[in-house]
């Protein structure tokens, strides 16, 4: 009744079911041509009798049993089906995939011929090996010893980053200057500088436009925000800001596509200030969940002991470069392992930066991740909890890597990777060229209670690129530090998004996925606003301390954090003043000797 279906690895499989189905009603058939590529060693005692003939009840159980855990690996699925389906069957296949291989391989940089590729990687692990192992010596961070009869890495966390005199005075004389502003007013100058709200258009009447849409955008996007309501924001004597407006303008042109397309503009924007370029060229991000408890029904929540003991809630996992800017975000019901999650994010942004690595805490971390992110060309880098558990492996299986020796006691199983190299490559050009998300590929395969064939042949080169990573973690404090300093950024956002959606006890309450993703996008777009606002304003305040004499070192200028709020309310005052004309400069910098007085000398 059920066709089953198989990849190469479930073909023996799927050879032996359609031969016992030919058996069927046959008293005494022949097996001498049973399919027998699927008996494993542990059954052929019971399968092959000693005249070389084959048991029949021995072979149909075995061929049970090799079935069950076929379909668990999804080597053998059902179509259609949703527990038991391929989870290759949206990756490029025959045609599609024959036209788009070359290119892939272009643009990722891979060899066609898995010999090639395992070498240049045999070469590099045991480069990294051997570096590592000579600067051992020297490197009084990192300790190997004995546990439980095996070696063990122990490494010393990083001390504290001192904080040097200049950089404090630096810090200081650019707060003072930054001019107080009400959140509706923020909104205001930023909208006047990138035009963002141009990009959200009506659900259905496309580019139909009613006056002064921009300030209701504004409106809707600070009541999302800040978790407040439409109420705090309506002034009846104000077209744009009427009841009916605002509720118009939410159920109408708030929307992922448009919340995207905004955020898109505020990226750009933040590209071209020159302190944004000092702390990044947006090549690097992070990546990590801030939680919502949701306090109302819905399907799109799930329990988590650890962030909302008791209640349930939603994972928020964004993404932030290192120019301080989100430029992708995720809504997970629960707290799902974010690694299901994490390569969505240079995948399906849209902005213009493109990020090749991407630092996260250990949640976000797997063998598959490491071995889909080199597949794509990507570096992925996280802060792991605990070193000493990390297992390092190898290739070279007679190589004496000196104090790593104890180590590196697992072996990559290198025939796996390649006997699965074409379906490798398929997966990476599949994923780049978003014929499947990255976060339902990777949930697919890991839906059965085992590792697919594939699966494993991922991990086993996930854990050739996680050796070399953790090699160069090991040996680099430099790179540990920049790690920390990445994710220290992306803390510093959560703390700022925390006491901007201050309503309501800061709890999400949409019932809908839609709705919380709308709201959480709205979030995301109004912190980025905040960042760009304080960036434009700190620049200014650092040509004004250079025309002064006093500039600041580069190194102070790189640690400075445009995530600071102390000079803004977001609490209270939610007015639009639409009767003041917009500003054609930036508004005026404080007095720093006059630290009460709110205006100060115009900017040139």
């Amino acid at each position: 009744t059920i066709i089953f279906q198989a990849t190469a690895a479930g073909q023996p499989v799927a050879d032996a079911l359609q031969f016992l189905q030919r058996l069927e009603g046959q008293r005494h058939p022949d097996l001498c041509d049973a399919p027998q590529a699927l008996i494993p060693r542990a059954w052929r005692r019971f399968v092959a009798q000693p005249d070389h003939q084959v048991e029949r009840r021995a072979y149909t159980f075995c061929t049970l049993e090799r079935l069950q855990d076929a379909l668990h690996r999804r080597d053998v699925f059902v179509t259609p089906s949703e527990r038991w389906a391929d989870p290759g069957a949206k990756l490029l296949r025959g045609g599609a995939w024959a036209a788009a291989r070359p290119q892939v391989l272009r643009t990722l940089g891979r060899a066609a011929d898995p010999a090639v590729e395992l070498a240049a990687l045999g070469n590099a692990l045991d480069a990294a090996y051997r570096r590592t192992a000579a600067n051992l010596a020297d490197n009084t961070a990192v300790h190997v010893t004995a546990m439980n009869g095996h070696a063990t890495i122990i490494l010393s966390g990083l001390d504290r980053l001192d904080e040097p005199a200049s950089l404090v005075a630096l810090r200081a004389a650019v707060a003072a200057r930054l001019p107080r502003i009400d959140l509706p007013d923020l909104l205001l100058d930023v909208q006047h500088w990138t035009g963002f709200a141009d990009a959200f258009t009506h659900v259905s009447e496309g580019g139909a436009r009613v006056a002064d849409l921009a300030v209701s955008v504004c409106a809707v996007l600070l009541a999302e925000a800040c978790n407040i309501g439409l109420e705090p924001l309506i002034q009846p004597e104000a077209p744009a800001l009427t009841r009916g407006r605002l509720a118009w303008v939410q159920q109408n042109y708030l929307r992922a596509e448009t919340l995207t397309a905004a955020n898109a503009r505020l990226v750009a924007e933040q590209t071209r200030i020159p302190l944004a370029q000092a702390w990044g060229g947006g090549e690097v991000a992070s990546a990590d969940g801030l939680r919502f408890v949701v306090p109302v029904r819905t399907l799109n929540a799930g329990p988590n002991s650890k962030y909302f003991p008791g209640e349930r809630g939603v994972t928020y996992y964004n993404f932030t470069s290192d120019q301080f800017t989100g430029f992708h975000a995720i809504v997970i019901p629960g707290a799902l392992r974010d690694s299901l999650y994490i390569l969505d994010g240079l995948l399906e942004q849209q902005t213009v930066l493109r990020p090749v690595e991407v630092m996260s805490d250990t949640a976000g971390y797997s063998d598959v991740v490491f071995g889909l992110f080199w597949l794509l060309g990507y570096q992925f880098s996280p802060r792991l909890a605990d070193l000493g558990e990390a297992r390092l492996w190898r290739l070279d299986p007679a190589a004496d890597y000196g104090p790593l020796d104890g180590l590196a006691r697992q072996r990559v199983n290198a025939d796996r990777i390649a006997e699965q190299w074409e379906d490798l490559l398929r997966v990476a050009g599949s994923l780049q060229q978003g014929a499947v998300s990255a976060s339902e590929f990777m949930r697919g395969l890991q839906s059965g209670s085992r590792a697919a064939t594939l699966t494993r042949a991922i991990a086993e080169l996930g854990r050739i690129a996680k050796t070399l990573y953790l090699l160069a973690y090991i040996d680099d404090a430099a790179y540990r530090r920049r790690i920390l300093v990445q994710l220290n950024r992306g803390e510093g956002r959560h703390s700022l998004a925390r006491a901007t959606f201050h309503g309501q006890k800061g709890e999400l309450r949409q019932r809908y996925r839609e709705g919380q993703e709308d709201q959480l996008g709205a979030l995301g777009l109004v912190l980025n606003a905040i960042v760009l606002w304080n960036t434009r304003y700190m620049d200014a305040a650092l040509d004004q301390l250079r025309s002064q004499g006093n500039g600041g070192a580069l190194a102070d200028i790189e640690r400075l954090s445009p995530l600071g709020y102390g000079h803004l309310n977001l609490l209270g005052r939610y007015r639009f003043d639409l009767a003041t004309p917009l500003r054609t400069h930036l508004r005026p910098l404080r007095d720093p000797t006059r630290p009460d007085d709110d205006e100060g000398l115009p900017i040139p």
